[in-house]
Parts: structure tokens; sequence; C-alpha cells
């Protein structure tokens, strides 16, 4: 048997320790591989860095669990660059099921740069109604969420100084896995409220939501994990979403790399054949 026909047998276990490993150890040695910033992702970037310090960001975290490693390093990028430009940052969520989630998120990304909760930052959790928190906050904010996640007033703590509605809003992100998220965020909101938004979404619903982009409804959309692992570029604190990439190129890279020496291997034998049959 010659060594073409062997590779072609070769125990598909060994394929798959391949594919497992060149998944792995990016995830766990991360190179880092250059990745090209779109212009959707610059202008979510772009708007944030133009805000001047204090500035009111709102931060709706729509999505659960399922939908964290996609969403998750978007927030975590976005929620360290709100921090180092020192805006005053107010968290929520249409999504119950990722309450705690959220809280969790808002809270560690605060302690690591340093942030006071009720001073420089605020979670206000759920509120029951969906689309129409949207609304009631854009008519008064303290009626919509009398206390924040951990039960205490929202009237009077510093972060809200000056802070009646959403029209007081500078900026407002929603990343979304569904409905509500970006779509209900513009309806009801921006629309209404004229505050500036950007919006984050899971990779299948970012076809959809670039109609809104390209006519100016949102100035910027984060798409999946590949737009987390630009956001991460641009803020220069390469996380979870680089590493991702990187996994997923060196394993696109592998399944190449097989299918080309396979159709090699493939045509090696043929050719052989009939060599021996013209023999």
């Amino acid at each position: 048997m010659t060594f073409a026909e062997r590779m072609l047998k070769i125990d598909r276990r060994i394929i798959f320790l391949v594919i497992g490993l060149c998944t792995l150890l990016p995830l766990l040695y991360p190179v880092g591989l250059p990745i090209r910033i779109s212009p959707e992702v610059h202008g979510v970037y772009d708007y944030i860095e133009s805000l001047p310090e204090r500035s009111v960001f709102l931060l709706s975290i729509d999505f659960d669990p399922a939908s964290k490693p996609e969403l998750h390093p978007q927030a975590v990028a976005i929620l360290r660059h709100a921090f180092r430009k020192n805006l005053r940052v107010i968290g929520m969520t249409l999504w119950v099921s990722g309450t705690g989630m959220a809280d969790e998120l808002i809270s560690t990304i605060a302690k690591e740069a340093g942030k006071e909760r009720g001073v420089d930052y605020i979670f206000l959790g759920w509120s029951p109604g969906g689309t129409a928190v949207i609304i009631n906050m854009g008519q008064d904010l303290y009626t919509t969420f009398p206390s924040d996640y951990g039960g205490h007033p929202t009237k009077g703590q510093p972060v809200l100084d000056g802070v009646n509605s959403l029209r007081d809003v500078a900026y407002a992100v929603s990343l979304g896995a569904g409905n509500p998220g970006v779509e209900a965020w513009y309806v009801f909101g921006k629309d209404k409220y004229k505050f500036e938004l950007g919006g984050g979404c899971t990779g299948v619903i970012a076809p959809g939501l670039y109609p809104l982009l390209r006519s100016g409804q949102i100035n910027g959309l984060i798409g999946g994990l590949r737009g987390a692992a630009e956001y991460e570029s641009l803020v220069g604190k390469k996380g979870r979403a680089v590493a991702g990439m990187d996994a997923q190129s060196a394993t696109h890279l592998a399944i190449i790399v097989l299918v080309m020496l396979c159709n090699v291997f493939y045509f090696t034998t043929r050719r052989a054949g009939r060599l021996g049959q013209g023999r």
C-alpha cells in the first residue's frame, strides 16, 4: 500500500484531534491575527470616543446566556471603552432571563476599571412591559425604574444627576439577540425621543439590521463575534472575541489544507492505478 493510499484510509479520530487542537490552542494562546475594522463597527466606537466626559451612556443588554458567546464580548469591549472615557453608564435589560448575567457583567468590568456603583454606573435591571418600558423611560425614568437592581432608590443617585428621561441620554447602544432589541429601541426610543443609537447583534441577525444602518436610523452596528473582535482591537484590549477569531481562522485553514491533501492523495492513487493497468 502506497503512502497516498494509507493517508486516504487514515483513522478519522486523528482528523477530529487535529481540528480540536486547531480550535483549542488559539483559545488558550491567542495569536492576535490582524483584523480589518469595518465602517459599521467604527461608527459605534467613534461616537463613544467623541462624547465628553460624564456624558450619559445607556447600554441595554438585550440577550440571555444562549447568545453569550457572541454578545458578551461585545458588551465587555463597549463597557471598557465607556469607562475609559469616564462616561456615566446606565445599564439595563429588556430580557428577564439575562438580568443576573447582565448585572454580573457590568459589575465585573466596573470593578476592573475602578468605577463606583451609583456614582459612575448603575444597573437598573429589568422591568415588565417589553417595548412599553422604552416608551415609559422616554417619559419618566424614575416611574419606570423607581429602584435599581440592588433595590436602592434611583432618585438621588449621583450617576443619574440631571437625567429624567431618555431625552437626557447622549448615546444608547442595544446589544440584542432578537426582539425586543435594536429595532425596538429605534421604533419606540430614538424615533420618539431623539437620542443617538447604535446596535450590536448576533451574526445571524446582522443582515436584517443593515437597512437601519444604511438609512442612518442607527449610526453603527457590531455584528457577531467578528464585530466584537473588531471592537476589542479598537479598544486595544484583545480578549475572547479575538481569541475566538484566531480559533476560527486556524480551524478554517486546517480544513482547507486537509481538503487539498485529500485531493492530492486521491489523484495520486488514481494516476498510479492507471499506470498499473497500462503495464
